[in-house]
């Protein structure tokens, strides 16, 4: 009977309390294109990624197949809450190949990374 007072004592959730996040890391996603997209080799592809963070954004580290890509940089060495960025890619290497973002703040805190998959395939 103790050990029963003892642990409902220790929980003070109930059923229906919600769970609130907290963003004490950045966040970041790819807007376009969408995952699994498949392009003809030689395509300019467009990546347009968004990331947030209350604190503030410093850079997006782009990786295409684990190494990195671009860095792309907050203006004017700056951070921001919310940062939007675009780039490139001429699809080359016939195949699925993976993209991945990483989220900075100034001090180096980052965010999950996150991935897509692209396949190119012959004209």
């Amino acid at each position: 009977m103790v050990l029963l007072m003892i642990l409902s004592a220790g929980c003070n959730l109930n059923a229906d309390s919600q769970v609130i996040p907290t963003f004490d890391r950045p966040i970041v996603q790819f807007i376009a294109p969408e995952n699994n997209t498949r392009v003809v080799e030689g395509f300019d592809l467009t990546l347009d990624l968004y990331a947030q963070d209350s604190i503030g954004v410093a850079r997006i580290e782009l990786r295409l197949n684990g190494q990195t890509f671009r860095d792309l940089d907050y203006p004017n060495y700056q951070s921001g809450q919310q940062f939007r960025a675009q780039t490139n890619w001429i699809a080359q290497g016939i195949g699925f190949h993976s993209f991945s973002a990483i989220a900075y703040r100034v001090d180096g805190t980052q965010s999950d990374e996150v991935f897509i998959s692209i396949e190119v395939v012959a004209p």
